[in-house]
């Protein structure tokens, strides 16, 4: 039996009136998520309690099969994962995003989607300039990095995710309470450093947003998680773009899959992840497919860009590999985003997102469309996210 995660980061939505009372789901073409649907089982998962952070990594933690309230530990720490970078046990991660300031706003979460190389240079001055043998930065991918302080600091710290406050003030927004006054310095140290390096004063000449600001948010502690083989018996790939999957992947004890031209946004090699996924298959069981566009998309609330997130997911990644499965005589294939990541809000929240489980053996339900609304009359009910996976793998929640 071959296992397949076919996930739309942030694909669900609300009814907008720009699109007639309809979702992006609900309008956007999408026949092979709606064949899924016709042939498959479908309901809708709660994937994020409602006493933790709507974020990508609980969410996603969960649709692995992993209790958030028992295995989560902070986004920061499945990043460094992701990195190689190994944490002792008082050392504390944080996501570490490049972001554009103009006035005292927080004008750009991405720096304009900094691209990987620029932003590597940015992050290698900071490190140089700010850094010490207990205060570490290192380059990830695009606006992605990682800060990591030793000595357990910042752990309490509250900080604010950036992408949740771009148009707010800088100073609205730093961080509070325990090591606050630390992480401020770096945040407010960064931006001299960063504005006079050559690669900010090229895009500022070239018009683009600069990288001129680094912003620390989402810590915690190096995660302890059974690899997902001890739990469902089988053993996989991930494959994704953005640090905090891959970091997932390696904490479960997956291998990783690293696509050339996988960007985590519209220009991503969405055929390259379809074809790596039916590769992985034909030596391993399971593959989990996660893309990210739809999700960038909705942060910056651009309602063309995700419909055509949306509508490239279906036909390049859910038509590819639902034809590729031809291949196999038994398969079950899920299909979900992780949350919603609504327009009008630009940001996650904690709505139930529609799924469905499509198996080779058939048992398909009455819905006959794929979106937030059509799912609420399939036969698998409202669900617990963790439980998911076991229902998939299993049979059973």
């Amino acid at each position: 039996m071959k296992y397949v995660v076919l996930l739309g980061d942030g694909m669900a939505d609300y009814p907008l009136d720009e699109l007639g009372g309809l979702t992006p789901l609900q309008a956007a073409r999408t026949p092979n998520m709606d064949r899924m649907a016709k042939q498959g089982q479908c309901g809708l998962a709660q994937t994020v309690p409602l006493d933790m952070p709507p974020g990508s990594d609980v969410a996603n933690l969960a649709i692995l099969g992993y209790d958030p309230a028992k295995y989560y530990s902070g986004r920061g720490p499945l990043e460094a994962a992701s990195m190689g970078v190994e944490l002792a046990d008082d050392d504390i991660a944080f996501r570490c995003n490049l972001i554009t300031e103009k006035d005292g706003i927080i004008a750009d979460y991405s720096a304009g989607h900094i691209s990987t190389e620029e932003a590597g240079e940015l992050i290698r001055t900071v490190d140089e300039h700010l850094g010490s043998t207990s205060i570490q930065f290192h380059a990830g991918i695009s606006y992605r990095h990682l800060l990591v302080l030793s000595g357990g600091r910042g752990q309490d710290a509250q900080c604010t995710p950036p992408h949740d406050q771009v148009g707010g003030k800088v100073a609205d927004f730093l961080p509070q309470g325990q090591d606050a006054e630390l992480l401020k310095r770096l945040i407010m140290d960064s931006k001299p450093l960063l504005e006079a390096h050559e690669i900010n004063r090229r895009r500022m000449a070239d018009g683009k947003n600069m990288g001129n600001m680094i912003w620390p948010w989402a810590q915690g502690r190096a995660p302890s998680m059974p690899h997902f083989k001890e739990m469902y018996g089988i053993g996989g790939a991930m494959i994704s773009a953005v640090d905090l999957l891959k970091g997932l992947g390696v904490c479960a004890g997956l291998k990783v899959i690293d696509v050339p031209g996988a960007t985590g946004y519209l220009d991503t090699n969405y055929k390259g992840k379809a074809e790596a996924a039916l590769h992985s298959l034909e030596s391993d069981d399971f593959v989990y497919v996660h893309v990210e566009a739809a999700d960038e998309a909705s942060h910056i609330g651009d309602l063309d860009a995700k419909m055509q997130a949306i509508e490239d997911f279906d036909s390049k990644i859910v038509g590819h590999v639902l034809d590729g499965m031809a291949a196999f005589d038994d398969y079950k294939i899920l299909l979900m985003p992780d949350h919603s990541t609504p327009i009008p809000v630009k940001t996650h929240t904690h709505d139930p997102v529609p799924f469905v489980v499509l198996s080779s053996s058939g048992g398909a339900d009455s819905v006959t469309e794929y979106n937030e609304f059509s799912v609420e009359s399939g036969s698998l009910g409202i669900v617990e996210g963790h439980r998911i996976m076991n229902y998939l793998v299993n049979n059973r929640f």
